[in-house]
């Protein structure tokens, strides 16, 4: 499917992957604001989110790399640096296998290519919190006014403990692009997978941001943004020192 997207901006195209939950314009805000001045900043809403409506979450992140591909052919961009986040960054990694010419360079926070093993009791803490959050009424008021679809289904698909994709997104050592991996000091299993990734992957980048965890680019946006920054300028087609400009 063609995912609603924003874009803005002019320049080397740069693609930002939403956490669960999220859509393209309530998350990497801050990150966006920044690249927009002298990147195109694209923002897709992943299946099931925003205004990406769809009623099958079956095979999820498969499908997601599918929609990113599709609607990345649909505007005409050949090539991008992909950013994702938690669940954005698992499509992205996936993405970036299936379509390694579609990807200049892959930045992620929030995965873990290492299954834990205690997986199904961190699992059944998460069920738990999301259950706990969802009470609140404010919670789900927010994300009845973001979501256009039934953002509830989407949020199943996390219900079953063999939903993370652990197996895909594991062997990574013959992605040829350079990867950034962002990851907070608060995630010890984050920090465990991204090790694990440099050890397979001679084109990895690994920064730990101190005061973080698995949210890194709300917890700590000044500093995510300038090591992506830092990251695109070594690796980007055009050497733009950006942060110059008021």
């Amino acid at each position: 499917m063609i995912l609603h997207t924003s874009i803005q901006g002019k320049g080397e195209p740069i693609v930002f992957l939403h956490t669960g939950l999220q859509t393209g314009l309530t998350d990497f805000e801050y990150q966006r604001a920044f690249f927009q001045r002298h990147y195109q900043v694209i923002s897709p809403d992943l299946r099931g989110h925003g205004h990406s409506v769809v009623s099958n979450f079956s095979n999820f992140f498969d499908e997601s790399a599918n929609d990113l591909f599709e609607t990345l052919e649909h505007v005409g961009i050949d090539s991008a640096h992909i950013v994702g986040g938690s669940i954005g960054a698992l499509v992205a990694i996936i993405f970036a296998k299936k379509h390694p010419k579609k990807v200049k360079s892959l930045t992620i926070s929030g995965v873990m290519p290492l299954k834990p093993d205690n997986w199904e009791e961190l699992h059944l803490k998460d069920i738990e919190q999301q259950s706990h959050l969802l009470q609140k009424e404010e919670v789900a008021d927010y994300f009845n006014q973001i979501h256009r679809g039934d953002w509830r289904e989407a949020l199943l698909i996390t219900q079953d403990s063999t939903w993370y994709p652990f197996h895909e997104i594991k062997d990574i050592h013959a992605l040829k692009m350079p990867i950034l991996c962002i990851v907070g000091e608060g995630k010890r299993d984050e920090i465990e997978g991204a090790c694990y990734y440099q050890e397979i992957n001679s084109n990895m980048h690994i920064a730990v941001v101190p005061f973080a965890a698995h949210l890194v680019q709300d917890e700590q946006p000044e500093i995510y943004t300038k090591m992506l920054d830092s990251f695109l300028m070594k690796y980007g087609d055009a050497n733009i020192k950006m942060g110059e400009e008021s």
